[in-house]
């Protein structure tokens, strides 16, 4: 107890010593959460709730940017082994030493010290605390402050843990202020406070920045900054004259129309139609064609042939006209191809009519192929159109097995919607089961 006093009177004198040299000093104010169980019983360091709670005020004193001596007093309740919720009472000095300078927002501390405990005004202990510190700025002089500390006893089951959060303010003597010299950075004739290009030399006119290419435009405003230009292209020169800026003409020494990208109409294709004649400018044509090819040469340009590739007549759209003994083979198939009883499973007799059908889709390779699966009204709507889909796509999946492009083969499922026949007869619905092959020109 008698050390107790003896060092809050040793704090005090401290205290005013260094109030009265008039240097940097401030106060801070702070909850406390105090935790006596962690290192004295295996406490859970994290278990919160096991904390009390108290009060901190501090006053400190910077002895240089980076060291400050501190005076906590500290008061509150704590839960000892052998007693809860006592009352405490204490004061410190600390030693600090903050790693940033005082100028910065967020300032890290370490801190070291000595100091007592009063326990329910009757008895004592000396504590040794070491810890760290985070300051943040949040005004001039203001700040929020966090502090951690671990506190080592000379008594037995007094080691401790002290958390702390709060406010501080700093006050004392203002720094000396420095004005700063005039400063002209780039020694262009202009301060930097009015040179809006305070690095780069410049001209007066434009503020201190530069017109390199020496047009009227500043090169913060030129688009082309080292070559001479206009100001309705931002700076930039228009070689040929055409309207064109040399930055956005393709061919900046011919000139051509905008639409061209600066570039004179030429022919492109060299089919000997010039471009703005020529309905296929990139594709090499006939004059007759106005410049687009007919390549299977059956009269019909291209760009309006669904099989350019295969001659056709005009009237079948530039496609060649199926031969009869192929329809043949495709109207047959549409009631020939059977499956299992009940189920999408082609039965093997099936197999070899499939190939025929590989061989026309082979001997007409600009058409493609629609598969259209159809079922009689016996069964619910629902199992009839699903059965449909999946004969359907049993059909196509042979034949894409087959080596027939996915891509030249469709197929849908009509279920009962679209008899042919009489669905009240037997031969009706014997007919209405069937699946059709269509011949479609072109692949798209």
């Amino acid at each position: 107890m008698k050390f107790g006093v003896a060092l809050v009177i040793a704090l005090l004198t401290i205290s005013l010593s260094l109030q009265a040299q008039g240097e940097w000093g401030g106060v801070s104010f702070k909850s406390l959460f105090i935790d006596y169980q962690t290192l004295s019983a295996d406490g859970d360091f994290g278990a919160f709730r096991e904390y009390t709670v108290g009060l901190e005020f501090s006053y400190f004193h910077n002895i240089t940017d980076h060291f400050s001596v501190e005076l906590p007093i500290k008061m509150g309740t704590a839960n000892l082994l052998e007693e809860k919720n006592i009352q405490i009472f204490g004061a410190d000095i600390h030693a600090n030493y903050k790693f940033r300078d005082p100028e910065k927002h967020f300032r890290p501390y370490v801190l070291a010290g000595a100091g007592f405990v009063i326990e329910n005004g009757d008895s004592s202990n000396i504590q040794i605390p070491v810890g760290f510190r985070l300051d943040f700025r949040v005004a001039p002089g203001a700040y929020v402050t966090w502090q951690s500390e671990v506190r080592f006893s000379l008594d037995e089951n007094r080691d401790n843990f002290n958390h702390s959060i709060g406010f501080k303010y700093m006050f004392g003597a203002p720094k000396e202020v420095i004005i700063p010299p005039v400063l002209d950075t780039d020694g262009d004739g202009i301060v930097d406070t009015l040179d809006r290009c305070p690095l780069i030399p410049g001209l007066e006119v434009f503020f201190g920045c530069p017109d390199t290419d020496g047009d009227g435009i500043p090169d913060s405003d030129d688009d082309c900054p080292e070559y001479p230009g206009l100001a309705e292209f931002n700076g930039c020169p228009d070689s040929d004259g055409d309207g064109v800026p040399d930055n956005d003409d393709e061919c900046p020494n011919d000139p051509g129309p905008v639409e061209n990208n600066g570039c004179p109409l030429n022919d492109r294709d060299d089919d000997g139609i010039e471009d703005d004649m020529d309905d296929c400018p990139d594709t090499p044509g006939l004059v007759r064609f106005n410049g687009c090819p007919d390549t299977d040469g059956d009269g019909l340009r291209d760009i309006d042939d669904l099989c350019p590739n295969t001659a056709g007549p005009i009237e079948n759209q530039g496609c060649p006209v199926i031969k009869a003994e192929h329809r043949e083979i495709l109207e047959f198939a549409m009631q020939a191809v059977e499956f299992e009883h009940g189920s999408a499973r082609l039965s093997s007799g099936s197999h070899g009519l499939l190939k025929q059908i590989v061989g026309i889709m082979d001997a007409y390779p600009d058409y493609r192929l629609e598969i259209s699966g159809h079922t009689d009204s016996t069964g619910a709507d629902a199992f009839n159109q699903k059965l449909s889909e999946q004969r359907a796509k049993s059909c196509y999946d042979y034949l894409v097995g087959q080596g027939v492009s996915a891509r030249r083969v469709s197929f849908v499922g009509h279920g009962e919607t679209m008899p042919i026949a009489d669905n009240e007869t037997q031969d009706g619905r014997q007919l209405n089961r069937r699946v059709e092959f269509n011949m479609i020109p072109g692949l798209n």
